[in-house]
């Protein structure tokens, strides 16, 4: 009796209140696999989840804690004639190398047995073919046959295995026409050389084998493309931590890391878990964490994360989160739902497929009785309906969509952008309008002090070390201009008014101008808030306010010169609003809104036809993010916020909106190019080949090529932004 494998032990909690695992799936050759695997997976009781990434071949099942789904998982895929088994990052790039290799071998046999094929019809055919004789030709034609045949036969295991796969399941994909069109050509081929006829298609059915390798070792080396730049998060890990137990640093797994934990970093080292630097300092490269491209200086108080490489220095850090809550894992968790979400163009693409390849059988057959009803032969006839087979595999339908999807995600997360829905591509392309919040979107999270070139750096420093016994927030947003960040002793905070401490044996104090006897001061421009600071003779209105993320007016010129009418929406003040509009030369805005006023707003421009992308991150935002028709926000935001929002961008800059936005128009263009193609394609194709026009070889150059066409297409979507 066959042993089951108990996935439940292999199940990590998904969040949600379910358990979830990670399955590799081997057999997976088109799209039309994807509906199949997720459909019987689906209907297991327990299930909540299913989620077939196409491009890593990678199913994620996700069911009710007690339900019995875990052990009938891989049984319901055997029954569909595909083998799943607990996905483990090694063995899946182990995997992925000896597909590459085998597709390469395969690829390789076959041009060689089509090289060779060919060099013997140029030689049956060079001369006068009066002059051939039957014996001459028999023998060629044998010749052909016993390097075709071996060479079919090893060339052909990418499509005759799956087609058998599916057949054993009672189902059909498109290596199902595949495989019957090379047989039936290498058998008629037997068979007329059998009869010493004059023609074989040998030749054909080779040159089909190695036209379909060569696309399909294209497709997988273009998806491992593009799977390598997300990959590099996992190489951005490392597996050990220096921990300090008491004074001494002892090296651990880094998945025994907790909060609070305190590590040592050394220069060169990555830094294992998001933390705080609480000793020591240096510069470190986060670029694909946030995607700052610049080193960032780093000291105590500084947060740094997970997966940042430490240059100069040595640091003490310590943890904040660990154990798959790191910004890292959040932004692979994010990758994953994108990469396994489907767009509305792909669903319909899908749906074609999946009912294409019956189709296919169908017209096939239909064409070789029509021939026989007409008269042909029964050779002319089975050779039409070969080449039938042949030049309607849906191929090119099938790689329409998804190849886009691939290239276009991969490009979006080159800059920054992560998404969040299957469809947010399609309705990004659409949008008229741009929304965005003030603070924390068109601001940078975090206040800063905005005056510091006019304040003696001396005096500045003494404030803002002051300001670390405060947690105010403006104290707070002072005291990241400490350097060294150590509080000085015996400070004293006197709620509502401020914070007081002898510096030098003198009295200093920070706080409102009344706590530090500051007469007319005047109040901050541009909507900033102040706060004062007095030691002894000395003293000084510090403001702080939000700061213009660096690159807001470039991107604001940049959208606006593409047609889109900007507006802000914001629940903070209006004195505090109305510059940053004025800035940004956006003349409609609102200030002091409440979630409800953004809904309401965002509801009377769908009413006027409008299509809205609502960029926010505060927990407010959430109600509007999801009220719009695409949403972005950045993976500053809170979790509420993120999970509302179709699409996160990464670091400082709005850059990465101006980039989706560029992507995205791009990308639906090519969507709709490539079905366009796919469609035009069989509308020729199909009936010159039930005319019986063309050739087997023929049908496999012209298959191929379509198939060749749209991939090439699809690789314009990761080109250079305009």
């Amino acid at each position: 009796m066959p042993e089951a494998l108990d996935l439940s032990l292999y199940a990590k909690p998904d969040g949600d209140g379910t358990l979830g695992v990670d399955l590799a799936i081997d057999g997976i050759t088109c799209a039309a696999c994807i509906n199949r695997i997720e459909g019987v997976v689906r209907q297991l009781p327990g299930v909540k989840d299913v989620r077939l990434n196409f491009t890593n071949r990678r199913l994620h099942v996700a069911w009710e804690e007690g339900a019995p789904a875990p052990a009938q998982i891989l049984t319901a895929l055997e029954s569909q004639g595909y083998h799943g088994h607990p996905f483990v990052p090694l063995r899946a790039e182990q995997e992925e190398a000896a597909e590459a290799t085998k597709l390469t071998r395969c690829l390789g046999v076959a041009g060689f047995a089509a090289m060779n094929i060919m060099l013997l019809s140029v030689s049956v055919w060079s001369g006068n073919v009066t002059d051939i004789t039957p014996e001459t030709r028999d023998f060629f034609h044998w010749a052909s046959a016993l390097i075709a045949l071996p060479a079919a036969a090893y060339a052909g295991r990418p499509f005759f295995s799956s087609a058998w796969r599916a057949l054993k399941a009672r189902t059909t994909n498109m290596d199902v026409p595949i495989s019957i069109g090379v047989i039936l050509a290498l058998g008629m081929s037997v068979v007329e050389t059998a009869n010493h006829a004059e023609h074989a298609y040998f030749d054909s059915a080779i040159m089909l084998l190695f036209f379909l390798l060569l696309g399909r070792t294209l497709d997988h080396a273009m998806r491992r493309r593009t799977r390598a730049v997300a990959g590099n998060l996992a190489a951005l890990r490392t597996d050990v931590a220096h921990r300090f137990d008491g004074d001494e640093v002892v090296s651990v797994p880094v998945s025994v890391l907790r909060a609070d934990d305190r590590l040592l970093v050394r220069p060169g080292e990555r830094i294992p878990a998001d933390g705080v630097v609480i000793g020591g300092g240096s510069e470190i490269d986060e670029g694909l964490i946030t995607g700052e491209t610049t080193r960032r200086k780093v000291a105590a108080g500084a947060t740094v994360y997970a997966g940042s490489l430490n240059y100069s220095g040595t640091l003490t850090l310590k943890v904040t989160a660990a154990g798959g809550s790191a910004l890292i894992d959040e932004i692979e968790r994010l990758l994953e739902k994108a990469a396994s979400a489907k767009s509305k163009a792909m669903r319909l693409a899908d749906r074609a497929a999946r009912v294409y390849a019956p189709v296919v059988h169908v017209t096939a057959a239909l064409t070789c009785i029509g021939w026989l009803i007409a008269g042909a032969t029964a050779h002319d006839a089975i050779i039409t309906a070969i080449s039938v087979l042949i030049i309607t595999c849906p191929c090119a339908l099938a790689l329409a969509i998804p190849a886009v999807q691939v290239v276009a995600s991969g490009a979006l997360f080159r800059n920054g952008v992560i998404l969040n829905a299957g469809d947010a591509i399609e309705r990004l392309a659409e949008i008229d309008t741009v929304i965005f919040d003030k603070t924390g979107t068109l601001t940078l999270p975090e206040p800063r002090v905005v005056n510091a070139a006019a304040i003696d750096s001396a005096l500045l420093q003494k404030a803002a070390r002051l300001a670390l016994s405060s947690r105010h927030p403006l104290a707070v947003a002072l005291a990241r201009e400490a350097a060294p960040r150590v509080p000085y002793d015996g400070a004293v905070e006197e709620p509502g008014q401020g914070v007081r401490a002898l510096i030098d044996g003198i009295e200093a104090r920070l706080g409102s101008a009344e706590f530090c006897s500051l007469n007319d001061v005047a109040a901050p421009e541009d909507g900033a808030s102040s706060i004062c600071f007095v030691h002894g003779g000395q003293s000084a209105v510090i403001a702080i306010a939000q700061q213009l993320r660096p690159d807001a007016i470039n991107v604001m010129n940049a959208l606006r010169a593409r047609g889109l009418d900007l507006r802000v929406l914001s629940g903070d003040r209006i004195e505090a609003v109305a510059p940053i509009a004025q800035a940004l030369g956006i003349a409609q805005w609102q200030g002091a809104l409440k979630p409800a006023d953004k809904i309401s707003a965002i509801e009377e421009l769908k009413r006027q036809g409008r299509h809205v992308l609502m960029v926010g991150d505060g927990l407010n935002d959430a109600p509007a993010l999801a009220a719009a028709h695409v949403s972005l926000s950045p993976i500053s935001a809170a979790d509420v916020t993120q999970a509302q929002a179709d699409a996160v961008f990464l670091g400082e800059r709005l850059q990465p909106v101006k980039d989706a936005v560029v992507i995205a128009y791009r990308a639906r263009r090519l969507m709709v190019e490539n079905l366009w193609l796919a469609v035009l394609y069989n509308m020729v194709a199909v009936p010159v080949a039930i005319a019986g026009l063309i050739t087997p070889l023929i049908a496999a150059l012209a298959m191929s090529g379509s198939s060749l066409l749209v991939t090439l297409n699809a690789l314009r979507a990761g080109g250079k932004k305009s």
